[in-house]
């Protein structure tokens, strides 16, 4: 096995959680779970730990807005003390109104249903990112998160990897070709090894750690 495999299914092993796992999200094909991880991409998008947005969108969810129609309806200060009781105090008031407008955008446009935004989008990876970017709070560090995530279910986005990705690959010497590093992690899914680098990215003792491990 070469080092840089070793390096790819190192980091993997101790560090391959999606982001929708440690929320919570048992990601599949129907509407409510493609809309907790759309809410999740919303607030990782911020400038604010990822930690944070995690907690925030478990927080939502268990104050029960787990869908467009729930979250539209809600008061704008329960979409606001949500947030708060995850910590995410320092957008709450924007991303609430972000949130709320969101939703109606996809009640009104999609019947709620992601799936119906996959569809018009017809396999267009670029049809989709730009019917993503019409959604409040969603701009391209957005879709990135999503698309990244969403790829365990709609397989044709997959390998998605995104900048952020590409550059934890670049910290821990790997290649920047989607395919290259899929084929180097073994049997990892994409999206597993996306989010993996996404904390090498983001976290300098997670690329430090797993050059440990494949030393």
């Amino acid at each position: 096995m070469s080092d840089r495999a070793e390096v790819a299914r190192a980091l993997v092993r101790a560090h391959g959680r999606t982001y929708a796992e440690e929320a919570g999200i048992r990601l599949r094909d129907t509407p409510q779970p493609l809309y907790r991880l759309l809410v999740l991409s919303v607030l990782l998008s911020a400038r604010i730990r990822a930690s944070v947005a995690v907690a925030a969108a478990r927080a939502l969810h268990e104050a029960g807005l787990r869908d467009p129609r729930r979250m539209a309806g809600a008061p704008w200060q329960r979409r606001v003390d949500a947030l708060g009781e995850g910590g995410y105090r320092r957008y709450d008031e924007r991303t609430a109104t972000m949130l709320g407008d969101g939703a109606e955008l996809l009640t009104e446009r999609w019947g709620g249903d992601l799936r119906r935004l996959r569809e018009a989008a017809d396999g267009d990876l670029g049809e989709l990112g730009r019917l993503l970017r019409e959604v409040p709070g969603l701009g391209p560090a957005g879709v990135d998160i999503f698309l990244r995530e969403v790829q365990r279910v709609w397989p044709e986005v997959a390998p998605y990897f995104g900048g952020k990705a590409l550059s934890g690959a670049a910290r821990l010497g790997l290649p920047k070709d989607p395919d290259r590093l899929v084929e180097l992690a073994g049997d990892a899914e994409p999206a597993v090894l996306a989010a993996a680098l996404v904390r090498a990215a983001l976290e300098k003792e997670v690329a430090e750690d797993t050059l440990r491990r494949a030393a």
